[in-house]
């Protein structure tokens, strides 16, 4: 069974990023406050209730991957992320391509808000291992490195990606860090 992904498209392979062109995007999201571990729980319970059926028409919508979590800050740019893994985040799930921001059913839940994303250029660094603080946050100083090195501009919070069920074990798990970059082709 294939779960629907984000379609992109390479624009550029580095030795420790991928430069990718995403289109438009519709999310299901949630804004959490906790640890950076735990508030996956909290928030995918909260967008998983909306996804199987607890929406306005009590439509079941398909699980897609992957599940993006952003801290925020009061900062702003893509240096801003907290020091320490306590702080606010931003959960989201990105909807099925088959809906349009009109035809997805409204969440019950006021904590879920439906957003759409423009289209945008990201640098992606892909890793496998657990889902820690540790792990993401060295690999978000990996990927911003590299990408000051390529001569590009990091702009706004990094992602964090999984694209994989909790029961998947953890050197097969598929981990993305993402930052958005000034598109190279547009300035």
């Amino acid at each position: 069974m294939a779960i629907e992904e984000p379609s992109y498209e390479i624009l550029r392979t580095h030795p420790d990023f991928e430069l990718r062109r995403y289109g438009p995007t519709l999310v299901a999201e949630t804004r959490v406050s906790g640890n950076f571990e735990g508030v996956g729980n909290q928030a995918f319970r909260r967008l998983a209730g909306f996804i199987f059926g607890d929406n306005a028409s009590g439509e079941k919508i398909e699980m897609t991957a992957p599940v993006i979590q952003q801290p925020l800050s009061a900062q702003d740019g893509p240096d801003a992320a907290p020091a320490e893994p306590q702080g606010d985040y931003v959960l989201s799930f990105v909807m099925p391509r088959r809906f349009s921001a009109e035809s997805l059913p409204a969440p019950k839940d006021p904590a879920i808000d439906i957003r759409s994303a423009p289209p945008r250029t990201l640098a992606a660094r892909r890793y496998s291992g657990r889902w820690t603080w540790e792990n993401y946050r060295r690999n978000e100083s990996l990927l911003l490195e590299a990408v000051r090195a390529a001569g590009l501009t990091p702009i706004g919070h990094t992602l964090y990606a999984r694209y994989n069920a909790p029961f998947t074990p953890w050197f097969l798990r598929r981990n993305e860090v993402l930052v958005e970059v000034r598109d190279p082709g547009r300035e």
